[in-house]
């Protein structure tokens, strides 16, 4: 289902990249840099169509119809934040508190009652944030997890993305993306020695802590819950993106309950489905690899990583991590 670094299904007729480990396209056999697999799924007989590859073009193309259907993304009246000092480069790993005020001065609450912001937000609270310690998921905690799956795909932006996925035969019905969507992002799997400890939902959205450091942590209304409680202190931040309105991009650092994020990355107003069809997008698209994408214009990369250990149905991959790249 998605196109795995190393292998040429669903990657025939794919441009040339020198970020890729190995090639799909025809190029690749003067260069000597095709994947093993390129004969079985490119050659005369191969069975992986190229135009079920996605290309660097269409990803830019369906990233800014995206941007275009987050109707539930913030105005620009409704978050105010105060990004203070920007740490240089050398300064991330400092753990120094540079920015005495909150990072969000003010959050229009009301965002919050929306469907897809209230059912995500009810997930945050679902997890042991310490990777190595058993994740136990009560039927609650799973029905939350299907009303947050059925919210989002509610909505336009979703639907666009399955559209899209469905036209490049990665899915023959809404219904198998939505299951896949589940096991992909809520399924468990083991970062510790053998529990069943995290999920790509955890890591990205809600944040681990592993060996002392924080692991993902890569949400806005997460950050703004928890630094409202005071449990989460704002340090800095490395970089801050050109878009004037939201959603925007911020590399920051912060400590969590005494734990330190030397570089994170969060999109900064974005509605819960925006940057979930994004990430999710990425994953399917270019797993490993940075996706470059385009939002109202600006250039933008997500890197994802597909979790190796184990697999979950005819071989499918786990998320191991998503977040966006700032320079």
């Amino acid at each position: 289902l998605y196109t795995d670094p190393g292998s040429c299904e669903g990657r025939c007729g794919e441009p040339l990249s020198e970020e890729d480990e190995c090639h799909c396209h025809p190029e690749c056999e003067r260069r000597g840099s095709c994947c093993g697999d390129y004969e079985r799924h490119c050659g005369p007989d191969g069975f992986s169509r190229s135009s079920d590859s996605i290309t660097d073009q269409e990803l830019l193309e369906v990233s800014e119809q995206l941007y275009g259907l987050d109707h539930n993304k913030a105005r620009p009246s409704d978050i105010a934040i105060n990004p203070q000092h920007q740490a240089a480069p050398g300064e991330t790993g400092h753990q120094e508190d540079l920015s005495p005020q909150p990072l969000y001065k003010y959050v229009n609450e009301e965002l919050f009652s929306k469907p897809t912001y209230s059912s995500f937000i009810k997930l945050l609270d679902n997890y042991q944030r310490a990777t190595g310690r058993e994740e136990e998921v009560t039927a609650d905690e799973l029905r939350e997890q299907d009303n947050f799956l059925r919210e989002v795909m509610k909505t336009e932006l979703m639907k666009k993305l399955f559209t899209f996925l469905h036209g490049k035969n990665r899915y023959d019905s809404e219904q198998e993306f939505l299951e896949d969507l589940k096991q992909m992002w809520f399924g468990l799997y083991s970062r510790g020695a053998g529990e069943q400890d995290s999920s790509g939902f955890e890591h990205v959205f809600s944040g681990e802590v592993k060996k002392g450091k924080v692991s993902g942590f890569h949400n806005w209304i997460r950050f703004y819950l928890l630094e409202k409680q005071g449990i989460v202190n704002y340090f800095s931040h490395n970089f801050n993106g050109p878009w004037d309105t939201f959603p925007d991009v911020l590399g920051l650092q912060f400590s969590w309950d005494g734990f330190y994020k030397e570089v994170g990355s969060a999109f900064i107003g974005c509605s819960p489905e925006f940057e979930f069809g994004l990430y999710t997008l990425c994953f399917l698209a270019r797993p490993g690899r940075a996706c470059h994408l385009s939002l109202g214009g600006y250039s933008l990369s997500i890197q994802t990583y597909p979790w190796t250990k184990s697999t979950y149905g005819n071989g499918r991959r786990f998320i191991a991590t998503a977040y966006v790249m700032s320079p």
